[in-house]
């Protein structure tokens, strides 16, 4: 036996009690007559204490050999610490060793192993073990892991069945690239890592698991950011013989269960909130609505002067900034700055001070008056002491662009309280998206969404009109979840893809197993999917998804610890029939 108690559990109640414990070396304080060792495990730190009086001198010896992270068993007997620590929950207590066994040394670690690390992000991604043993990463996992559990739990409670799917499928043309695989037994063909298991969920309902759930790995081949790695995990559901009110139904109730039993929050309203809407009065279609800041649309109130900035745009909008008439010039010629970042985009920036008095102090006064500004304050809700920040430019440009710039003022004034949690429903999204530089149509979500009742026949006339029965479930700014009512019928299935830019032929080769399915009484279904990283990350008062994974992927999509991607010696492209000119 290793250990008979924890690093963490010794109390009071233990003292006179003999214990073994086990751990790594946190630090010691050698003071010649006397060595205190702290014992570290993921359960706590233990302080351990040699005594020139009561140890025997090989021991204290052997005690000042020990380096950090040394691997080390002891027994001893639990005695009152002298100078009690409130700040640790074993700080009562410490245990006299009367024998000690190194049981791995180790070498010096490249960073230190304390909450307060002076480690890079890139050299603790390279040494990720030993960063897992730090308390914030540590304490991370383990959340993770509760947030899965309490998935579980009110999935199973609510009759959902965990089934798994398979990771090595067909390669599709929708949604972003694919992580292809050789198949070594058949030349010249490729598996592909999902990145959803989309298809196979609703065949698990033609199946008759009419409520199916799982906590699943995908794949994406996309350009990485802050909350996007290569591979991610979901949490799939899907639901037979529902329409989209029982599904928005069941996962509120997942996610006030979550709030409640991970956060300690109650949460009673799920505002449901147009796509249009979304779009209109705060330029995305994830809204952090913790705060204010709404848009104000402004065309009719600016374009009557000689101002031929707001004249040729198509969208004049503005915000309106609490207390941001104390701002000085320099402070909004830095704002303007920002948004004119190649990362936002914006050409520049209007923008009026509210003052105490009732007046008004814009940089546009030479076109102008004050009654103009005052009829832009009450569009956009500007207060006494606010400032309004107007950008104005094509509408789909204009509106990403004062999103960014709302959620950046937002971060400035403190308005984003990650202790404070605002879910609501995006609903109504668009059917199809234009693609801008083929000017075809293809799936916002994908090609098995479908559209609101009564709006097939609109594909044919006005496809850019057409609503999709999809919702996404947002929270403080991110979306956390989407899904839809899908296509369970062969022929409409059919259309949908012919709308798509499918030929017959090529619809059968893609798709032509699921349309199959469907004639074998497919029932009305649909469903959802958590992205579990974003999750646990906002739950967790984050929104940087990499300190929720034990092992991610840095920004190029490599693993810098086992450095992966890396290639292949030419033996193994041999045997998967794939010619590359690599040196072996």
């Amino acid at each position: 036996m290793y250990r008979s108690h924890t690093n963490g559990e010794l109390r009071a109640s233990h003292i006179n009690t003999e214990v073994t414990l086990s751990g790594w070396v946190q630090k010691s304080r050698d003071k010649g007559f006397m060595i205190w060792v702290d014992l570290r495990d993921r359960y706590g730190i233990t302080q351990l204490i040699f005594d020139a009086e009561r140890t025997p001198t090989d021991m204290m010896e052997k005690a000042k050999s020990l380096g950090r992270e040394f691997v080390i068993q002891v027994t001893g007997t639990v005695i009152e610490r002298e100078s009690k620590n409130a700040k640790m929950a074993t700080g009562d207590i410490e245990l006299l060793v009367s024998k000690l066994e190194i049981l791995n040394e180790a070498k010096l670690p490249p960073f230190t192993i304390e909450d307060e690390t002076d480690g890079g992000e890139e050299l603790r991604m390279k040494y990720r073990y030993l960063d897992i043993r730090r308390n914030p990463v540590k304490n991370n996992l383990i959340f993770r892991h509760k947030v899965a559990m309490e998935v579980r739990k009110y999935l199973s409670d609510q009759e959902f069945i965990e089934v798994e799917t398979p990771y090595l499928i067909k390669s599709t043309p929708e949604g972003a690239r694919d992580f292809v695989v050789p198949s070594r037994m058949n030349e010249g063909q490729f598996y592909a890592l999902p990145q959803s298991p989309q298809t196979f969920k609703q065949l698990l309902m033609v199946g008759g698991m009419d409520k199916y759930f799982q906590i699943v790995k995908c794949f994406r081949d996309e350009d990485l950011r802050a909350d996007r790695q290569p591979e991610f995990t979901q949490i799939d559901c899907e639901m037979a013989f529902v329409k989209q009110e029982d599904i928005l139904n069941v996962f509120e109730g997942l996610t006030r269960h979550l709030l409640k039993e991970i956060n300690g929050v109650e949460i009673e309203k799920f505002p449901r909130m147009l796509y249009d809407d979304a779009m209109r009065i705060y330029g995305n279609d994830k809204p952090d609505i913790r705060f204010g800041m709404e848009f104000g649309e402004l065309n009719e109130i600016t374009q009557h002067k000689e101002f031929k900035v707001f004249n040729d745009a198509e969208l004049v909008v503005g915000i309106a900034v609490p207390g941001g008439a104390t701002y000085t010039r320099k402070e909004i010629d830095k704002l303007i700055d920002w948004v004119r970042r190649p990362q936002v985009g914006a050409l520049g920036m209007v923008y009026v001070k509210c003052n105490a008095d009732g007046s008004f102090k814009s940089s546009v006064d030479k076109f102008y008056d004050q009654e103009d500004l005052k009829n832009w304050a009450e569009k956009t809700g500007a207060k006494a002491g606010d400032l309004i920040c107007i950008l104005s430019g094509a509408t789909t440009k204009v509106r990403a662009q004062l999103s960014a710039l709302r959620m950046e003022l937002a971060e400035r004034l403190g308005l984003r309280d990650p202790k404070v949690f605002a879910p609501l429903w995006v609903i109504d999204f668009p059917l199809l998206e234009l693609d801008e530089e083929t000017g075809h149509y293809h799936a916002m979500h994908h090609p098995f969404t479908s559209p609101k009742p009564g709006q097939l026949e609109l594909l044919a006339t006005n496809p850019g009109e057409v609503k999709a029965n999809a919702y996404d479930l947002v929270m403080n700014g991110n979306e956390i979840g989407g899904g839809s009512i899908r296509i369970h019928d062969k022929q409409i299935q059919a259309t949908m893809l012919k709308h798509l830019g499918f030929s017959d032929e090529e619809a059968k080769a893609q798709f032509g197993f699921l349309m199959d399915a469907f004639e074998y009484g497919a029932p009305p279904h649909g469903g959802l999917a958590f992205g579990l990283d974003r999750l646990v990350a906002i739950l967790g008062g984050q929104e940087t998804i990499r300190d929720f994974i034990a092992f991610p992927k840095n920004n190029s999509g490599r693993d810098v610890m086992i450095d992966a991607p890396a290639p292949l010696n030419n033996e193994q492209l041999k045997e998967l029939s794939l010619q590359l000119d690599i040196k072996a």
